[in-house]
């Protein structure tokens, strides 16, 4: 399935400053009965965003309208638990195209990677920056650079690199998925094989 492509990313962002946020929080059990990648967005930290009767919590930060933004801020360990695909999906449904944080549970890192979320590891010390700096200007934009690997908080011009193997930052920057990327040289497959012996 292929996505939106990525290259450099501008947008205010969303904060989330808790740690250890795991996948259940990130999309509860109880949704992951759908096969397609659409609709688990609704569901994104379901259980944080509404109460029992499905009402909005007004004190959960999806549901403040003062903040918005294609960019998820969340706190460190973020996406740890269980390793379901789905609660990258969610957050890939949801809107956002990229979440900062100063560590990921490797398998979430690679289901967002696999499906066009960029994960943006950062220092713990410019996590917190970006976190006071949002909380003083809700509308405060990031640069988000993929062909650089570059983090830009745009106000004070402050600037991290952060990792990304090369394999996944082509897929990202071409809009491609690991079978788009086998489509992609499709050609170069059928011609090695067209050389081997046998």
């Amino acid at each position: 399935m292929a996505y939106d492509k990525f290259n450099i990313l501008t947008s205010s962002a969303v904060p989330l400053p808790i740690e250890n946020v795991d996948t259940d929080q990130i999309i509860p059990a109880r949704f992951l009965k759908a096969t397609e990648r659409v609709g688990f967005g609704d569901n994104l930290f379901r259980d944080w965003r509404y109460n029992g009767d499905g009402t909005p919590k007004a004190d959960f930060v999806l549901n403040d309208a003062t903040y918005s933004g294609k960019i998820l801020v969340g706190g460190k360990n973020f996406g740890s638990g269980s390793s379901r695909e789905h609660a990258a999906w969610a957050v890939y449904d949801y809107g956002f195209r990229a979440v900062v944080s100063s560590f990921f549970a490797d398998i979430f890192k690679g289901n967002c990677l696999n499906i066009g979320v960029l994960p943006v590891q950062v220092s713990p010390e410019f996590a917190d920056t970006i976190f006071k700096a949002i909380e003083a200007d809700p509308k405060t934009e990031l640069e988000i650079n993929l062909p650089e690997q570059t983090i830009t908080l745009l106000a004070t011009g402050q600037k991290e690199s952060f990792d990304i193997s090369g394999y996944k930052k082509d897929n990202m920057v071409n809009g491609f998925d690991d079978i788009d990327y086998l489509q992609n040289i499709k050609e170069e497959i059928v011609g090695f094989a067209d050389k081997l012996p046998y």
